[in-house]
């Protein structure tokens, strides 16, 4: 493939990649991979997020707190993000506040708790006037509600999106993205695929979560950037156009969400 691609989401920082982190970048760059957003997830590996950023010409750092671990979550972490961002405001390598968003899909998960992180990290996408990286797990009627009190300058990606057409639709009118990786390639996702097959190219941005949600073809196995090439031509398949005009779209489209030229 000609064109080059972005993958709009991975944990490169996770401890699935200290074997192998160097090589994995540089397979990507010979792929083609030329830019990777990892995010932050819990203020434990926000530090280690941006070192990486730093210290690799082709990582992006977003930096966040993730649903998944509210019970983790203390006040005091909340300020340490918002003085992080601060302290990095306009710095080329910080692309978004992220991962951050609602997750109904786990239930021992306090709701109302997940509610005021989110919020508090929604108001601090609009003071550094930042892009945010959603996670949306069963929660897209409050995600979208929200986004619609908060009414955000520059909006963002929802990540791994599995929602139904009319929950895409909402998004789009709210300026998002849409993130697609390794679930819409296995067969069973039949409903994602009807909505893919209805998705405009310029709505679109793909991604991996490596080293989570392995697509069809790598069933069982750690999942890559190094992967995104290869997802980017299943999911061009099932949304009938070529994978180079996806990889071109959603090169396009992650450039204009991060504000890259």
């Amino acid at each position: 493939m000609s064109v080059t691609l972005i993958d709009t989401h991975t944990h490169l920082d996770f401890e699935d990649f200290d074997a192998d982190r160097q090589a994995v970048l540089s397979h990507c760059r010979a792929l083609q991979v030329e830019r990777v957003v990892v995010l932050g997830v819990y203020q434990r590996n926000l530090q280690r997020v941006w070192d990486l950023a730093l210290s690799e010409p082709s990582v992006y750092a977003a930096l966040g707190l993730h649903p998944i671990y509210v019970d983790e979550h203390r006040p005091e972490h909340l300020q340490d993000l918002r003085d992080r961002l601060a302290a990095l405001a306009g710095h080329p390598k910080l692309c978004a506040v992220g991962e951050i968003g609602l997750d109904y899909y786990v239930e021992s998960l306090d709701r109302a708790q997940q509610h005021a992180i989110f919020e508090s990290q929604l108001q601090m996408a609009a003071d550094f006037n930042l892009p945010v990286l959603l996670h949306v797990r069963r929660s897209h009627a409050d995600t979208i509600a929200a986004l619609k009190r908060f009414k955000l300058k520059r909006s963002g990606i929802v990540h791994a999106f599995a929602g139904s057409r009319e929950e895409a639709k909402e998004y789009i009118k709210l300026g998002f993205k849409l993130g697609l990786g390794g679930a819409a390639t296995w067969p069973q996702a039949s409903r994602m695929h009807r909505v893919l097959a209805e998705l405009a190219l310029e709505s679109v941005v793909l991604e991996t979560d490596s080293p989570d949600m392995a697509p069809a073809m790598f069933p069982g196995r750690r999942n890559s950037p190094e992967h995104l090439p290869e997802i980017c031509a299943a999911l061009a398949g099932l949304m009938s156009v070529s994978a180079e005009r996806l990889a071109r779209a959603s090169t396009e489209n992650a450039c204009e969400v991060f504000g890259w030229t």
